[in-house]
């Protein structure tokens, strides 16, 4: 077994420790098989992730092994390695990797990270968000088939909206579906139209769809995970492998493609012959960015004709004005009985 390999990576020879470790037992694949998929989709993933604050999830004993996530930039970092300093919603604050190039993700990758995952910022403007990240999470009783079905409800929705979404797989059971947009507004305004754009999308599902954040409302339903576009909230970028022990890939696809792919036609092994092909399917995503009027248009009207206001954020937020209480349904009427 090599003690150490170097890789080059956007210009620079990375070192690779312990290349021959296995990270994905079930098919065999090796720390260098991981670096390797890497750099054969480093156009793509180096768009996903530029100059976004980036946490890492790691797994230094392989897919079957322990795992953290990984905020902060780890000391003795590479001086050509960006970071940028991010606010919690506890008022802390950590300095965070921004890839450049695909240099960073092979570096990250020696560190056992499988996933990476970017906040919805660049560098040079932490507090407004480019992305409108909205997650369609199959919830039990329901499957991908159903996610797909809602993500193709959804396209017309944020059509008449003005905005334009990018379908990719989780690289599980669900679709993420990403709107570039025009850095102008605040987390708490990109959440709120979030919310207004899965309301919609409820409204028009005829019951297949929720965005009911407590589990038990939820039902045999697609539900909108809106609190994805909360503060520090982040989702797995497009072409992150996923630790699953058939080593997942979290694919991007193009709307013509949604009703027919299926999850486990993209891991470590088929999607560098893909990308190979077709190159990165959501190039020119950020060429064209969307503006949230129409959607916070939507919510406001949503507010005053429906009485329909804000919803719960996760249980690590602050409490918000004008944030329902953070009390499960069936608790609150045990309280009242």
């Amino acid at each position: 077994m090599a003690d150490a390999v170097e890789l080059t990576a956007g210009g620079r020879q990375v070192r690779l420790s312990h290349p021959d470790k296995v990270y994905f037992p079930q098919r065999g694949f090796t720390k260098l098989d991981v670096a390797r998929y890497y750099l054969s989709v480093g156009e793509g993933i180096t768009r996903a992730l530029r100059d976004r604050p980036t946490t890492l999830e790691r797994y230094p004993d392989g897919a079957d092994g322990e795992s953290f996530f990984q905020k902060r930039a780890p000391k003795g970092h590479p001086e050509w390695l960006r970071t940028a300093r991010i606010s919690f919603p506890s008022g802390r604050y950590a300095d965070e990797i921004c890839p450049e190039g695909v240099d960073a993700v092979v570096w990250a990758a020696n560190l056992g990270c499988l996933t990476f995952h970017p906040w919805p910022v660049r560098r040079a403007d932490t507090d407004h968000p480019d992305e409108l990240r909205i997650d369609l999470d199959p919830q039990p009783g329901t499957d991908y088939a159903d996610a797909v079905r809602a993500a193709r409800e959804l396209r017309p929705v944020l059509a008449e909206l003005e905005l334009v979404g990018w379908p990719k797989t989780s690289g599980g059971r669900g679709l993420h579906v990403f709107v570039p947009i025009v850095p102008e507004w605040t987390f708490t305004q990109v959440r709120r139209a979030a919310i207004a754009v899965g309301r919609e999308l409820e409204r028009r599902s005829g019951g297949r769809v929720t965005t009911a954040w407590w589990k038990e409302e939820r039902g045999e339903r697609i539900f909108v995970d809106y609190n994805q576009t909360a503060r520090d909230r982040t989702i797995a970028c497009a072409y992150s492998l996923r630790p699953r022990p058939h080593a997942p890939v979290s694919a991007p696809l193009r709307w013509d493609e949604v009703a027919d792919a299926r999850p486990e036609d993209f891991d470590l092994a088929s999607m560098p012959v893909r990308f190979a092909e077709a190159g990165d399917v959501h190039a020119g995503m950020e060429d064209a960015p969307c503006r949230l009027d129409a959607a916070l248009e939507l919510a406001a009207r949503d507010e005053r004709d429906h009485g329909l206001g804000d919803l719960p954020y996760p249980p690590d937020h602050p409490k918000a004005p004008g944030e329902p209480k953070r009390v499960q349904p069936s608790r609150a009427r045990r309280g009242t009985d």
